[in-house]
């Protein structure tokens, strides 16, 4: 599995997860000491780790990691894990435009180069599978948080549609969709939802759940959303029946606008 975003936080769990599940783990990130750190657990714990640096919005970065990545792996690369991301909140014409850019680069465009990138990796992968980080954020618009939900919206769209585009070349893409969790991205953040909602996810737990999202399973029906905790799966499920009216109000009072 190739994980980006891994020094740290969810990306880190999960590297360590899958490493003890006995999967060659490829761990890449911008934080040379995380991964430095990152390395020596997973060895110390007996597992095969290949680490890297890789800035995700840069498409010259994504081509050469792979292609070591694939040196190691024999050509098999059977999931991949776009997690790098980052959250800016605050009022929408208050934070800075580079900043903005710089959310929509890294969690919507580094998916986009990276899933590319990999495509002729995962076709020649049995069973390959695209594991991206979505959010309950993509449930509906959240105030405070305006740039990166929209990110999250859109990683949303590239899941279902290339789902759907790959599945002749047996390749699955799926969304996980945690609500808040606690890592560094989330730490100072105080919005109408985080205060009326809380930060109760760790990044074990999502770990746990993008783990179990990638085991063979008995459903009937594909799978392509995994929400993550039980605030997350009664929200996804409430805004499947409710009215538009009715999923508007609700945010607007978990918000607090």
């Amino acid at each position: 599995m190739f994980i980006t975003g891994a020094a740290a936080g969810i990306g880190r769990s999960t590297a360590l997860k899958f490493a003890r599940s006995g999967y060659l783990v490829g761990a890449y990130d911008i934080d040379e000491t995380g991964l430095a750190s990152l390395s020596k657990e997973i060895a110390a714990a007996g597992g095969r780790v290949i680490t890297g640096v890789l800035d995700v919005t840069d498409p010259v970065q994504w081509a050469d990691r792979l292609t070591e990545f694939e040196r190691e792996s024999g050509g098999r690369l059977d999931v991949l894990i776009n997690n790098a991301g980052i959250l800016v909140a605050g009022k929408f014409e208050e934070i800075p435009l580079a900043v903005h850019k710089r959310q929509i680069d890294i969690n919507f465009n580094g998916v986009v180069y990276g899933t590319l990138a990999a495509f002729s990796y995962l076709k020649a992968t049995p069973g390959a599978q695209v594991i991206n980080l979505c959010s309950a954020s993509a449930i509906y618009g959240q105030p405070e948080l305006v740039t990166y939900g929209a990110t999250k919206f859109a990683v949303r769209g590239i899941t279902e549609a290339l789902d759907l585009e790959w599945a002749e070349y047996d390749i699955s893409v799926k969304a996980m969709w945690p609500l808040f969790v606690q890592t560094a991205m989330t730490q100072g953040v105080s919005t109408g939802t985080t205060n009326s909602l809380g930060i109760k996810l760790t990044a074990d737990d999502v770990a746990e759940a993008i783990f179990d999202a990638t085991r063979p399973s008995k459903r009937l029906l594909h799978k392509v959303h995994f929400p993550v905790g039980l605030q997350s799966k009664v929200m996804t499920l409430g805004s499947r029946f409710s009215p538009a009216w009715l999923t508007r109000e609700i945010n607007r009072r978990l918000s607090h606008t």
